[in-house]
Order: structure tokens, then sequence, then C-alpha cells
């Protein structure tokens, strides 16, 4: 069995080697798809939004793109209620709207013109966001949970891995009925073998990657 070995990091630190990785690499077509996947709990915005103000001093325009803005509407989200947990680890997150209108136009042959959001989640409205022209070499960087096995195209990931106790204890009480859904997540896709990067984050202060 292999063992994974982290070496602890800062979240600054993080966030600048990631985007020195990216920045200095050259994506497979022309543009960068960068995932931070998470649970909540381990907050993958945060990093994200670090990761992308680094990039623009390194030369690389950026957009930022939530998976919160890309769920289906809630009549299709809950349709078998607020708590069902397969439900949520399969249907909440529209992939289809996701892939036509952010990471496909963003892959090769893609057109670089792509949408920031769709669904406001909390009033479950069209947000009305304009369509956004990224730049050849620039970066989009996506954050959000369960996104891997999902089949996205994407050209680097990030997990923000949670043990099963950390995670429990830094939920939230009114999502704790997702946690099913997430030692599902585990165990199915694999997201610590998936990830071309793997951060440990049960204690928020101090993280650790794999490099």
């Amino acid at each position: 069995m292999n063992v994974v070995r982290f070496t602890p990091i800062s979240w600054p630190r993080l966030a600048e080697a990631l985007a020195e990785r990216v920045a200095s690499g050259t994506p497979p077509g022309p543009w960068w798809r960068v995932a931070v996947d998470g649970a909540p709990a381990a907050r993958p915005g945060d990093l994200a939004d670090a990761v992308a103000a680094a990039l623009p001093a390194l030369g690389r325009p950026v957009l930022r793109v939530s998976a919160d803005g890309f769920l289906r509407p809630a009549s299709q989200r809950l349709e078998y209620g607020h708590r069902d947990v397969d439900a949520y680890y399969q249907l909440w997150l529209d992939t289809g709207s996701l892939r036509r209108e952010v990471l496909d136009p963003l892959g090769p042959g893609g057109t670089g013109r792509a949408l920031p959001s769709l669904r406001d989640p909390v009033t479950d409205r069209s947000t009305r966001a304009g369509y956004v022209q990224l730049p050849p070499g620039g970066v989009l960087l996506l954050d959000g949970p369960l996104l891997l096995g999902q089949g996205l195209p994407l050209d680097l990931t990030v997990h923000l891995r949670l043990s099963p106790a950390a995670l429990e204890r830094r939920t939230d009480d009114t999502e704790r009925w997702t946690l099913p859904a997430y030692d599902r997540y585990a165990r199915e896709a694999l997201p610590e073998e998936a990830a071309d990067v793997l951060v440990r984050a049960d204690d928020p202060r101090h993280p650790a990657w794999t490099g």
C-alpha cells in the first residue's frame, strides 16, 4: 500500500505554490481549468480565492466560478425532500450546464467565452450574469464539493481532505445530514487518489500537502 507523505505548509504559501505551478506550466489547451474540491467545512472557496488573487501578478488572467452558482433549480434538487442524501450526492450540481457554459468553452477548441454563474443558490433565480471572455493562457478557478468522479474535464484538481472526525466536527449542525454523502464520495470517487494535489486540512491552522 502506498503511503502518502504530507509536508506542512501555510495557507498563503500553499496558494502561492499552486499559482506558481499553474503559471509556470503549459495547459493542455488554450486555458487552464483548475478545481479546488472539498466539503464546505474545508472552505475550498477560500483557497480558490487566494490562488486566483496570486495569478494575475504571474501573468495569468483568472475567471472565478463556484459550483454553487450551477446548482439545479430547487424544484429538481429537492424533489425527494430537503435532506435526501442521494439527491445531494447525485443531483444537486447541474454538471451539464457547468460543462456547457464553463468547462467546454475553456477546453480545446473552445471560444473562451464562459458564464461565471447561472443560478443564485439562495433565491433560486437566475443571476443574470454576463459572459466573460477569458484570454488564451487564462485560468478558470472552480471550487465546490463532490466535484471529482463526475467526468468533468479538468486540467488540475486539488482536494481538501478532512478525516471523518474532522468533517463531522467542523460541519454546521444544519448541514450534518450531508455527512453520509461525503462518506459515499470517499468510497466511490476516491478523491484522495483522483486529485492531482492532496491537502490535509483537519487542522484549519496547519494544513499539509503532497507537494
